[in-house]
This record gives C-alpha cells, sequence and structure tokens, in this order.
C-alpha cells in the first residue's frame, strides 16, 4: 500500500512539473520553443510545446526566460509557475527577397560539397546552449533559391582504439537539430529568413551528412548573403519525440565554486581547414553576452580546432539560379 501510495505521489510530481506553452491566440502549442535560465542553462519544449522544470533539480532558480520565432519573449517566475505559458505572437518584418511567380522559371542547380571527417579530434561538440551558423556570400547577381542543406555528422571517431575505447560498445544516437536561417547584418547573423520552426532528427542511418530538404520554405538568398545556424535541442526516443534533458553536471573548482558544464548530445560536427575564408560564428551564453562572435584565434575562444586551424563547419548546399528572361 505505501509503495502504490509513493508511485501515485511521484506520479503527480511529475505531471505537475510538465509545463505546456501556447500561443494565446490559438491555443496550439509552441513546438521547440527555448527555455533559459540561470547562468548558461536551459531546456527546450517538445513538439507538443511541453517541457519540464522542477524547483527540486534547479532550487536557485527563481525565472524563466522564454523565446520563439514568431512570438514576442516571455519572462516568468518560477514560483507556482502554471500548468500553462502563453505567449503572445509578433509577427517578424521578413524582407521580400523575391515574388512566388519566380519559382516556374528556368533554372540551373548548382551544388557545394560538404566537408567530411569523422575523426573524433577534429570536431565541435554540440551543447544545448550554443548555436553555430556559418555564412554563405551570393554567388551571383542571378536569383537564387536554396533547396537542400548537407550537415556533416561524424559518426564515430578514427581514434576508437587510440582513446582506449576498443572495448566500448560504440552506442547509437538520436539527436535532434533546430535549424534557422539569417539574413547577413554588418558581418554577423540579423533577421531570420524564414518564421518557419525547421527541425531534423540525426542518427548514425543518415551517414556521414545528413541532408535537409528547404525547397518548400522559399528561402531566397539576400545580396549581401546568408547565414545558416545549428541548435541542438537533445536526445530523442525512437520516434524522435524529444526526450527532457538532464540537469547540467556541476563540478567542484579548485577555489571551492561550483560550475555548471552544459550536458554534450551526439553526434559530433566536423570542422575543417578546406575553407579559406573563416566563415563560422558561434553564440554561447559564456562568451560575449550570449551575441554571435566569429570562431577565429583572440575570439575569446580556447580551442584545439584553432589550435589546428580548423575554422569552419563545412556545411553544404545545393540552390537554383535562375536564368535570365
Amino acid at each position: 500500500m505505501q509503495k502504490f501510495l509513493f508511485i501515485l505521489v511521484f506520479i503527480g510530481q511529475i505531471s505537475f512539473a510538465q509545463i505546456t506553452i501556447k500561443d494565446s491566440i490559438t491555443s496550439y502549442p509552441v513546438s521547440y520553443a527555448t527555455i533559459s535560465f540561470g547562468n548558461g542553462n536551459g531546456v527546450f519544449a517538445d513538439d507538443e510545446g511541453q517541457f519540464i522544470f522542477t524547483k527540486k533539480l534547479y532550487p536557485d532558480i527563481d525565472s524563466l526566460f522564454i523565446s520563439a520565432l514568431g512570438f514576442k519573449d516571455l519572462n516568468v517566475a518560477t514560483n507556482n509557475l502554471p500548468q500553462y505559458l502563453l505567449m503572445q505572437p509578433e509577427a517578424h518584418q521578413l524582407d521580400a527577397v523575391m515574388i512566388a511567380n519566380k519559382i516556374d522559371r528556368k533554372f540551373k542547380e548548382e551544388k557545394l560539397k560538404p566537408s567530411l571527417d569523422d575523426d573524433y579530434y577534429n570536431c565541435w561538440l554540440p551543447t544545448i546552449e550554443s548555436e553555430i551558423a556559418v555564412y554563405f556570400p551570393k554567388t551571383t547577381s542571378k536569383d537564387q533559391k536554396l533547396t537542400h542543406v548537407l550537415f556533416p555528422i561524424a559518426l564515430e571517431s578514427k581514434d576508437w582504439e587510440k582513446r582506449n575505447r576498443s572495448n566500448s560498445e560504440k552506442k547509437k544516437f538520436s539527436t535532434l537539430f533546430k535549424v534557422k536561417f539569417y539574413d547577413n547584418n554588418n558581418g554577423v547573423p540579423g533577421n531570420v529568413l524564414t518564421n518557419e520552426t525547421i527541425v531534423f532528427r540525426a542518427t548514425e542511418k543518415d551517414g556521414d551528412a545528413y541532408d535537409l530538404n528547404v525547397d518548400d520554405y522559399s528561402i531566397y538568398i539576400p545580396e549581401n548573403g546568408f547565414f545558416v545556424s545549428l541548435q541542438v535541442l537533445g536526445y530523442t526516443n525512437k520516434d524522435g519525440k524529444l526526450l527532457p534533458n538532464k540537469k547540467y553536471k556541476e563540478i567542484v573548482s579548485k577555489t571551492g565554486g561550483v560550475v555548471k558544464i552544459p550536458t554534450n548530445f551526439r553526434p559530433l560536427l566536423p570542422f575543417t581547414d578546406e575553407v579559406e575564408a573563416k566563415n563560422t560564428y558561434i553564440k554561447r551564453v559564456f562568451i560575449n553576452g550570449n551575441n554571435w562572435v566569429k570562431f577565429e584565434k583572440g575570439n575569446q575562444f580556447k580551442s584545439s580546432l584553432l589550435d589546428k586551424n580548423l575554422f569552419n563547419y563545412g556545411i553544404g548546399l545545393t540552390y537554383k539560379t535562375y536564368k535570365d528572361e
């Protein structure tokens, strides 16, 4: 009987901790909203707008900062959190780069190959509070439409035995990512080119690169180029459902203070030296006040990738270049 009561109490605590974010006008769930709190901590809502937050896990957090594309930011106190949080829609002014009737024009398909590498030591370990963006210039004065983005994935390390992992199982992964497209605002990511929420799930079955079809989003390349960004949302179950993220690791420093370390998520993202220009930018809570910073030496980064002159995440593209009529 006591065991049964314990289970009921436990279930009640879990359900109470589950919060749903909704559109204040339509009452539809706000999928994959970002919930930030503390110094670099954060979680994401799933496809149904749900996330789990408890004071037991985060007793020192007194407020949550919630953001999502197409909605006004929301700041709420953690004491007596309601079951539903309502976000107000905000219509962002997207640049009218092209008009729809140009879709039927003749075009030439062009491709930029991704840079692939399975070496663990040449990879970026994505964390839940970081966003990585790669700049692409417009290659012609003609109209161009983006159709596919290829995200390189490192399946496993070539140095598995060297890392004393020869007897370890190479675990399967299933990780959810969020993708955004930005215009070029004086050399850094600016306004989004689409308010659509774009996510994909990467597993080892996808091979060395995930091919994301974006043809239906009508993303036309601005004259001064654009950015493709990637942000890890977390692990998923076998059906692709986003799982609740674990609490950040807490490590006691030499001075006695507690440092919170963000959890890393597979797969790894291989960097390359095949791109001459330094086109990769990073945004992290811990660096430059969560503003975009170019990934290069001297920009507050200490990375073995920079020591090896690996400055770029080698995303590939496929786009349509329209012929003049």
